[in-house]
């Protein structure tokens, strides 16, 4: 079975791109709840006895009481829970709601965004009466949540979105009985760059002076981006996902997450910028900093639900 909590719907696409593959995968085992495909109802679920689902492929970080509510019902309900993509795996973009709360993202969205015409002030409420009777919405929570952080995860197939070879690589591993150990990442556990085809074109010891921003340089594509001074997380992130954006000369942004020794994501991509500037002057450093304009936002754009940081503390009104 399959279900999305908070995501844009990509990873729904994933299971699309397996093309005819898709078939082996219908002939091989029974759906009983795929929302965006079949029209399966959450009583149907509920009538299954505890364990019945043989695996659970959940995608989307949990950021609402309704979300949460599904996780752990579906946990009851499956015998293996695969996190399904980046915003389960490490909460994904969702997960930079967490540099706000509930307040600030509701007073962007409803009130100041210069898209928004709200002259009302109107805000989502919990309860509101209507002529028909009460209309209940989920709770939004303060904190955005990667899935294991609200049920207990036996697998986490990463990427945004997963590649159909990983995919088909994680059903066959699973009618065969061959899954490895628990709280595996059904990836290689290599670096990007160490598949990387740019590889063979960095310079034994890049040495940085200043950084450029994708839209405003030429970037060579046959060379390293971060030996042209382009911002990639490749030397932090897991390998796996067959270099889709890099084919498409764009610089990787880290959706595959980090390798199995690295304990903080953003971290360890810092720590490696770090290590390649060459700099001594604090103005020159200073101006180097100031020529990115998201530094948490990039370093932490997949992983911050999952990171040290976790979250902005917030001041409490």
């Amino acid at each position: 079975m399959e279900r999305w909590n908070a995501s844009c719907g990509g990873c729904e696409e994933a299971w699309v791109d397996l093309a005819e593959d898709i078939l082996k995968v219908v002939e091989a085992v029974d759906i009983v709840l795929w929302p965006v495909a079949l029209d399966f109802k959450r009583k149907d679920v509920e009538a299954l006895k505890d364990g019945e689902i043989a695996v659970a492929f959940l995608n989307g970080a949990v950021r609402t009481s309704e979300q949460e509510d599904w996780s752990k019902l579906l946990r009851r309900k499956a015998g293996v829970v695969i996190a399904f993509g980046s915003c389960a795996h490490l909460g994904g973009i969702p997960g930079l709601a967490n540099f706000s709360d509930r307040q600030g993202v509701f007073d962007a969205a409803y009130g100041y965004l210069p898209t928004v015409e709200n002259p009302d002030g109107t805000r989502p409420e919990l309860k509101t009466k209507m002529p028909e009777g009460d209309l209940e919405l989920p709770e939004i929570y303060d904190t955005v949540y990667a899935l294991d952080q609200v049920i207990d995860v036996d697998y986490y197939l990463p990427g945004c979105a997963p590649p159909p070879d990983l995919i088909m690589e994680a059903v066959g591993a699973i009618l065969a009985g061959e899954l490895p150990p628990k709280g595996s990442v059904l990836a290689p556990d290599k670096s990007l760059c160490d598949t990387c085809d740019r590889n063979e074109s960095k310079p034994d010891k890049i040495e940085l002076t200043e950084l450029k921003r994708p839209h405003m340089t030429f970037m060579d594509p046959e060379k390293c981006f971060l030996a042209e001074g382009v911002l990639c997380m490749g030397p932090a992130t897991r390998s796996g996902c067959g270099e889709r954006c890099i084919n498409a000369n764009m610089p990787c942004r880290g959706c595959f997450g980090p390798t199995d020794e690295v304990r903080d994501h953003g971290a360890k991509f810092l720590s490696a910028l770090a290590s390649i500037i060459d700099i001594n002057d604090q103005d020159e450093m200073d101006k180097l900093a100031e020529s990115i304009p998201d530094p948490a936002g990039l370093s932490y754009m997949y992983s911050l639900p999952t990171s040290i940081l976790a979250r902005k503390r917030m001041k409490k009104s």
